[in-house]
Order: C-alpha cells, then structure tokens, then sequence
C-alpha cells in the first residue's frame, strides 16, 4: 500500500514546496525588483516623509477648495479597502437615486454659479468603491470653485487638472483619468 501512496506523498510535497515557498519568493522579487512603488501599496509622503495615502486608494475631500473623487461604497467607512465593493444598487433603487440626489445637492451649494452638466463620476461610486481617480471632465467641472475659493486664476488651476491627467494605458486601454490624491497636494503647493 506504501507503494502506491508514496508518488502522491512525493508529488504532495514538492509542488507544496514550488507552489508554497519558491513560486511566492520568485514573485515577490520580482515584483519588488521591476514595481517597487506599486507592490509596497503606492504610497504618498509629504516632504518630510510622512505617508499620507496611496495612490491606489481614493480619500475623502469634502471641503470645497479641494477637488472631490468619487463616491465610496465601502462599508462601515469611506474608502475602507478592507470591504472593497461597490453597492451593487441597480438605478431604479431609491437609495442609490437619493444618493445622486444628495451629491448633487453638495456640488450645486458649493458653486450655485456652474451650469455645467456634472459629470456621472462626481455623483456615483464605482465598482470597488475605491476608486482614486475622476474623469477630466469631473476635474474641470470644479475648477471654476477652486480657483475661486483659493483666490487662484481659472486658467492657473486649468493647467494643473491638464498637468494632473494620465493618459491612457499604452494609449489605448482604459480612459484618460485624474488622480485626486496627487490633484489636490500639487494644488496645496500652489498656495
């Protein structure tokens, strides 16, 4: 009986040490070799160091002289990456209809004065409920707020949302998008 056993303990053992040990180390290497900044979560430091996000990871911006993202999902808190996922409403649910209500509320009191059409992404999360980027539209519907409040020229804070966008992956995969994070900290250095 130990004969026939004994090519499945072989087997069960070495792809336990391949699959286990060897395949995670050759990987991690890698990927701390080739991507470092983005295998060690992406972070953000201010000048001194310190980390104050990632870039993979959207932040809630509630005040109106900073651009806001999108809408998260996340339970128990905004942008919890520990519950990543989107709400799943459909559009005929009340409470995601009551949630577009209420954003747009937020971005009609903070500049009554814009009649441009708000872009979807100001007013919806996405799938993971993370998302750290908006669209350039998103980005130039609040310019005009901005460059207001901070007592900047529309065209300064223009500059910087074109400055700010990254371009689609290879220039074909993806939308062009616009990371808050790294929006908002080049506009602080405005100042």
């Amino acid at each position: 009986m130990f004969q026939t056993i004994k090519p499945a303990l072989v087997l069960f053992a070495l792809f336990t040490i391949l699959t286990g040990l060897f395949y995670p180390l050759i990987i991690t290497a890698a990927a701390q070799g080739l991507f470092a900044w983005q295998a060690n979560g992406s972070l953000v430091t201010t000048t001194d160091g310190s980390e104050i996000g990632s870039a993979l990871i959207g932040q809630p911006f509630n005040d109106p002289q900073y651009f806001w993202g999108r809408l998260s999902a996340t339970a128990e808190k905004p942008f919890n990456a520990a519950a990543s996922g989107g709400s799943n409403y459909s559009v005929l649910i009340d409470a995601l209809q009551e949630q577009v209500r209420v954003r747009i509320d937020a971005l009609q009191a903070a500049d009554p004065g814009n009649t441009l059409p708000i872009p979807v992404d100001l007013v919806t999360a996405s799938a993971s409920g993370l998302d750290p980027h908006i669209s350039p539209a998103a980005a130039y519907y609040q310019v005009a707020r901005i460059a207001r409040l901070r007592g900047l020229r529309e065209e300064q804070v223009q500059a910087l949302v074109q400055e700010y966008i990254d371009a689609p992956f290879l220039g074909i995969v993806g939308e062009p998008r616009v990371n808050v994070l790294l929006l908002n900290l080049a506009l602080d250095s405005l100042q």
